[in-house]
């Protein structure tokens, strides 16, 4: 059984934003010289997230008006707040969205189906994150 590690750096311009980086992680698995496997990608940050979905700009804009129903950005808003944070909101949205996915490696590529793309999530942004993208198998 063999092994890739790789990181993806991301510096946000704004505060929140979804990235597709499948053919990041595509690229990856290619350098990997893996045909048959697991691909785990890790957001390696408590205020971003990793996860599934389709690339349909409506929908992204949906996740982002949802997310901030359910946790609003707001320094007076949460007791995490009090200790000279004002990111609360981020480490909700990430529990919400997701720290990793595992997809399926078949014959060198990711095993998908329909629409499945994999995404960046950030929630706290505008510093230098990074993203751990294990892939093991033969």
């Amino acid at each position: 059984m063999k092994s890739h590690t790789q990181y993806l750096w991301f510096d946000t311009k704004k505060r929140q934003a979804f990235i597709n980086i499948t053919a990041q992680v595509e690229e990856a698995i290619k350098k990997s010289g893996i045909q048959e496997g697991l691909c785990l990608v890790n957001a390696m940050h408590i205020t971003s997230s990793v996860f599934i979905n389709d690339d349909e700009s409506g929908l992204h804009e949906d996740f982002s008006l949802w997310l901030e129903n359910l946790a609003p950005f707001g320094k007076d808003k949460y007791k995490h707040n009090l200790t000279g944070e004002d990111n609360a909101d981020a480490h909700l949205k990430r529990t919400i969205m997701g720290r990793e996915v595992v997809v399926a490696v078949t014959r060198g590529k990711l095993d998908f189906g329909p629409w499945e793309q994999i995404f960046y999530g950030e929630f706290d942004g505008q510093r230098r994150k990074r993203v751990l993208v294990k892939i093991i198998g033969d």
